[in-house]
This record gives C-alpha cells, sequence and structure tokens, in this order.
C-alpha cells in the first residue's frame, strides 16, 4: 500500500459517512479515489450541471450556494477538510443542485458515482450512513435559509465571518487573533449582501477592534464579541 494510499484511508476514517468501516473496507473506498486540486474562487459545477462525482475535502474549503438571475447567491452550506459533497448526484439522474465553489486552495479526493454506488450496495452501513448525513446538512440549510430571511446585513457578515473562525479552530487556529484567509467579496457572496455593504460593516468591525482587514484576509482579534453581532 502506498503512502497515498494510507494518506486517503486516514482522511477516509474521519468522515462521518465512513466511520463504521474497517480498514478492509475503507482501503476498497481509498481505491477508487482520485485526488483532485483546484484554485480558490473556481467552480467545481454549476447548479444544473450533469455530473455524478462527489468529493470529499482534504485540505481548504468549498461553498455550495443557489444562484440567481438577478446577481444575486444564497449560500446552503460550507465544506472544510473530512466533509463530503457532490453525493447527492450518487443517488439518480438529476441534475445538480446547487453550485459549488472554492473558497481558497482545495484538495480533495473524488469518487465517480458508479463506484459509489457499488460500494453503497456493498455495505449498507455507508448508505445508512450518508442518510444520516444528508438529513443533517438539510436541516441546517433551512435553518440558515430562515435566519437569513430576516437577518440584516450585519448579522449575516458576522455569522459568515463566525463560521470561518470556527473552521480555522477546527484546523488548529487559537482562541483570539484566528487569521481567515477571505476577501471582502468572499464574505459579501457567502452572506448574500451586496460588496459594498459589506465592506461598511467591515470597516465598523475594524474601528471596534474586532477585527484588522489586509489583502484577501481577515484576523479576528476578538471572536466573542463578532459572535454578539449575530442573532
Amino acid at each position: 500500500m502506498g503512502h497515498r494510499d494510507e494518506d486517503e484511508i486516514t482522511l477516509l476514517s474521519h468522515v462521518p459517512v465512513f466511520t463504521t468501516l474497517g480498514p478492509r473496507e475503507l482501503s476498497r473506498v481509498a481505491a477508487v479515489a482520485v485526488p483532485r486540486s483546484f484554485d480558490a474562487g473556481h467552480v467545481i459545477f454549476r447548479e444544473g450541471d450533469q455530473s455524478d462525482t462527489c468529493y470529499i475535502v482534504r485540505r481548504g474549503h468549498a461553498r455550495a450556494m443557489r444562484e440567481y438571475l438577478d446577481g444575486r447567491s444564497l449560500t446552503l452550506a460550507h465544506f472544510g477538510p473530512g466533509d463530503i459533497f457532490g453525493e447527492l448526484a450518487m443517488f439518480d439522474d438529476e441534475k445538480r443542485s446547487a453550485t459549488v465553489e472554492t473558497i481558497d486552495q482545495l484538495d480533495a479526493i473524488a469518487i465517480l458515482g458508479p463506484d459509489m454506488r457499488r460500494l453503497l450496495r456493498e455495505h449498507s452501513d455507508i448508505a445508512v450512513k450518508l442518510v444520516i448525513s444528508l438529513g443533517r446538512r438539510l436541516r441546517a440549510a433551512n435553518e440558515r435559509i430562515a435566519r437569513q430571511s430576516f437577518q440584516t446585513v450585519q448579522s449575516r457578515v458576522a455569522g459568515v465571518l463566525s463560521q470561518l473562525v470556527i473552521q480555522a479552530q477546527a484546523e488548529g487556529a487559537g482562541d483570539v487573533d484566528v487569521l481567515v484567509t477571505v476577501t471582502q467579496a468572499d464574505v459579501a457572496r457567502l452572506a448574500g449582501s451586496s460588496r459594498e455593504s459589506a465592506s461598511r460593516f467591515l470597516a465598523v468591525l475594524e474601528r471596534a477592534g474586532i477585527v484588522t482587514q489586509g489583502r484577501g484576509r481577515v484576523t479576528v482579534h476578538d471572536p466573542a464579541a463578532l459572535q454578539g453581532y449575530v442573532y
């Protein structure tokens, strides 16, 4: 077994969908997985595309979003290391239900639909875990949509930054002075607001000493104070 296969088995063992599998089953999943890398701001697939590959994030972050004709977009989910996305297309021939775009440099492993469906047939516990995972994501998306329908721009922007802080902390960042790699345009898109509105609120946060902005990055000095803007 090569070093890459071992890395993939380690990654897969931490994905909630695959936690019940032993080394032999994980090695079967790893055997059909293909490494993929994407630059920041890359659209992995668009809503309406006809494709059936699912992806598991190794490094980096992406978001699923619904785009509207007037240029607005609504973020449905965030993905970080260990998360799986694109798996809805595993079950039938429906087109992609959302657009997935990378937030920063993203490394992933891809599993083609026919391979994933064969694994689901052979291992019922994978199918059960996948259904549970999808149910949780659906609830989270519904809650986020409900919140965004009445939240102010400030609350949505603060919520986006708070979520990115949580992800950074899960990857080893400290309790304060958390560096988040994100542009003002990214923050605005994630929050479903105009860039001007997001920029104005970020300036307010900076004057309050809660954040410091740099080129393509934000340092959140006081995550607790930032969370106070979220409702």
